[in-house]
């Protein structure tokens, strides 16, 4: 098994720690926000067990995210909401909550790495990694977060907007939520640039 931690620490050993790592999670949504998170991990406290946050159960992404949170140096998220993510589309809203979410850390970092794409705009040097949250310790950790904080807002709105089924898949785009979709129509918290949004507007 490959060294989570070797991104890391070849970054630190060429001088450029502390490194972030920031990933998303809702992309593929058409309910609810986006979620970006950004963290930073103390290399002399490495966190086992850390993945990809879709490979791990809930109890495990529960465990691991109160472990981060305990014991990295710095970790930040942001959301960014349905109508923005209709604005912008979501390959611009993941850039922007990703710049968001480090721009947040209350430690500046001097290196980020990224899941699979390089992020711009950061203030600072990035790598976007192939994989990266399944490869590098701090992204892992980042999806985590997301992935954590996205489902509990999700579940939160399943109270708010009963009849979807939004704390069972979160807002994605399953079967059960396209025929809810077409029952109730859209609420607030849809994307209505998805077409499974579109196509369950009410004339």
């Amino acid at each position: 098994m490959l060294d989570p931690w070797r991104y890391e620490s070849a970054l630190i050993g060429a001088g450029l720690a502390p490194v972030a790592g920031a990933d998303e999670a809702g992309r593929g949504a058409c309910a609810g926000p986006l979620v970006a998170a950004a963290v930073i991990l103390d290399p002399e406290c490495p966190i086992p067990g850390l993945d990809d946050s879709k490979v791990l159960s809930a109890k495990r992404r529960e465990r691991a995210f109160e472990t981060i949170l305990e014991q990295a140096l710095a970790v930040a998220w942001t959301r960014v909401e349905p109508a923005e993510c209709d604005r912008l589309g979501m390959h611009e809203a993941d850039i922007q909550g990703l710049r968001r979410a480090v721009a947040r850390l209350a430690i500046r970092p001097e290196f980020v790495l990224s899941d699979g794409f390089p992020v711009d705009g950061l203030g600072t040097p990035g790598l976007g990694v192939w994989k990266g949250d399944q490869v590098a310790a701090c992204v892992s950790a980042a999806s985590i977060v997301a992935k954590v904080t996205r489902d509990r807002i999700m579940v939160a709105y399943d109270a708010e907007y009963p009849g979807y089924g939004l704390a069972g898949h979160k807002g994605y785009c399953t079967a059960v939520h396209r025929q809810r979709l077409q029952e109730l129509g859209p609420c607030d918290i849809h994307r209505f640039s998805y077409s499974c949004v579109a196509d369950a507007v009410r004339v």
